[in-house]
């Protein structure tokens, strides 16, 4: 609830500060409770007059209202301003003489608000439109009333009014499959939170599905007396576009969607996934498998040290928390320890802490925010996932309003890689590094080798003892290592054509002093043997 402040001023301020940070279109959305026709020809004369060419009340020749014809993007309506409201059925001056008629004429039937099919676009838009008007008059729930708040006793709208409105046509929502039979994309319905949760928990995908070709609002339920807020991730991920807060609250749903909103530019605009726009592609927000031609990601982070988080001398805690699908979505995933009485610069050398699996790393959020260790906020920062390079950062904290804090900020270590399950982990970290893999592998092979060669070596050993005795008795020559003796004399002389091949002559070979080992009979063999011609 407000203070009283007059329509015009209103018009006005929004004038004054419309595009200022932002081009693309304005969507007022107008809760109308003004039963005078004259004041609300007023209202519609105000908005021609201050917004003047600024404001859109013919669609475009390339999108007409016709069923089947998408909204035109935000490029094509930049400093536009579209208008929201209640529109006057089309009806002829003796509709509602027909329609008395016809209820006589049908007193069994009690319902008045049945939907048939409509003959032609022009009499289904009448039959829907009616039906917003009454709204309220058909609940029967009070509690439903109560969460709707006093949306539903709008006053109906004139024909200066309804003139405004064009693309965005409000109308009470049946059904998906009504919607989707109707294809009218300027038609869009709000959903009171309670209401929406509860579509989007009997159909999640139908939900992603009308979101595609029609605009959605969330709002509030009427009994947050206190001004809070629900979260709004749980409608981003069904593709939601007007997700509607009390923005007097600055409560964390609050701050959740002005991280959200920060990352191109407060523009007020997110472009929503590839396969959230496609209607080719089919998507359950309460998914928790990979979705099909997105990759996951795994994201790592490493709380290192803290810089001038408050001047006191308290001890200070950091905690990490992930938001996005239900899947992706970890609180308090992870709290340093509390820094003993140091709050200028707190190290943490901790482990850190992996996001193993972010199955949508476009609708996903991380948010890192320090505590006094009484608990008394000091500051966060709500990064985008898709946002986050890394490496090494200094992150900034911001206070409550998003309102950067000029000293305070953590100094952190970011991991981001593509998910990969742990049965493929070894072929990727080859493939992303094969100098570290080349050089595991020749580890490894060194090692083996480690233990092979001894047994090769203990092989060679066994055959060279065995076949030493046997050439000592086939062919006898002289072994100056056996006892430090000279054998010539006593060798059997041979053809001069072997004596070439063998080279055994009496007296060249150089005997050592003293007796040799018998390890040394390979080495005797080996020693130098002057050369001698075929005549000696």
């Amino acid at each position: 609830m407000t203070t009283e402040i007059s329509f015009k001023e209103v018009i006005e301020a929004i004038a004054e500060c419309a595009f200022k940070t932002s081009p693309y279109p304005i969507l007022l959305s107008f809760e109308n409770h003004v039963d005078s026709p004259k004041q609300q020809a007023k209202m519609a004369e105000y908005c021609k007059q201050i917004f003047g060419d600024g404001l859109l009340t013919e669609p475009l020749e390339r999108n007409p209202l016709e069923p089947g014809v998408p909204l035109p993007s935000p490029m094509e309506l930049k400093y536009k301003i579209l208008v929201k409201n209640k529109k006057k059925s089309h009806k002829s001056a003796d509709g509602s003489g027909k329609k008395k008629l016809a209820e006589q004429a049908s007193n069994a039937c009690s319902d008045s608000s049945s939907v048939f099919e409509p003959s032609s676009p022009g009499a289904g838009e009448a039959d829907i439109e009616s039906e917003e008007d009454d709204d309220d008059d058909d609940d029967d729930c009070k509690k439903s009333s109560m969460d709707e708040g006093t949306a539903g006793n709008e006053a109906s709208a004139t024909e200066e009014m309804s003139n405004l409105v064009n693309y965005i046509q409000p109308v009470k929502f049946e059904s998906f499959e009504t919607s989707k039979k109707r294809n009218k994309s300027y038609e869009m319905s709000s959903f009171v939170e309670t209401k929406g949760l509860e579509q989007l928990t009997k159909s999640p995908v139908e939900f992603v599905e009308y979101n595609k070709m029609q605009l959605s609002r969330i709002y509030p339920k009427g009994t947050r007396v206190d001004s809070s807020n629900y979260m709004p991730q749980v409608f981003w991920n069904a593709g939601c576009q007007m997700v509607a807060l009390n923005f007097q609250t600055i409560d964390f749903p609050m701050q959740l969607n002005m991280g959200m909103y920060e990352y191109n530019g407060k523009c007020g605009y997110r472009l929503k996934p590839e396969f959230m726009r496609r209607p080719d592609k089919h998507f359950d927000p309460f998914t928790e498998t990979t979705v099909d031609g997105i990759v996951a990601n795994t994201l790592s982070v490493k709380i290192i040290s803290g810089q001038f988080l408050s001047d006191k001398k308290v001890g200070t805690y950091v905690e990490v928390d992930m938001f996005g699908l239900p899947v992706d979505t970890r609180r308090k995933a992870f709290k340093t320890k509390t820094s003993q009485g140091n709050a200028v610069n707190p190290v943490w050398e901790e482990e850190p802490i992996v996001f193993k699996k972010v199955v949508l790393p476009s609708l996903a959020c991380l948010r890192i925010s320090a505590y006094e260790e009484g608990g008394k906020f000091i500051g966060h920062r709500i990064l985008p996932v898709s946002a986050i390079r890394p490496g090494f950062h200094y992150i900034c904290l911001r206070n409550e309003k998003n309102v950067p804090l000029t000293l305070p900020a953590i100094f952190v270590y970011i991991e981001v890689k593509d998910y990969v399950p742990d049965t493929f982990a070894d072929v990727i970290e080859a493939l992303s590094n094969p100098i570290k893999y080349v050089n595991l592998m020749e580890q490894r092979s060194r090692q083996l080798a480690a233990l092979t060669l001894e047994d090769e070596e203990e092989i060679k050993k066994e055959a060279e003892a065995g076949d030493a005795p046997s050439e000592n008795n086939s062919e006898p020559r002289p072994t100056p290592a056996e006892n430090g003796l000279n054998h010539a004399s006593t060798l059997t002389p041979k053809p001069a054509s072997q004596a070439v091949h063998s080279q055994p002559p009496p007296g060249s070979v150089k005997a050592p002093a003293k007796t040799a080992p018998a390890e040394d009979l390979i080495l005797s063999v080996l020693t130098e043997v002057e050369s001698q011609t075929t005549e000696k």
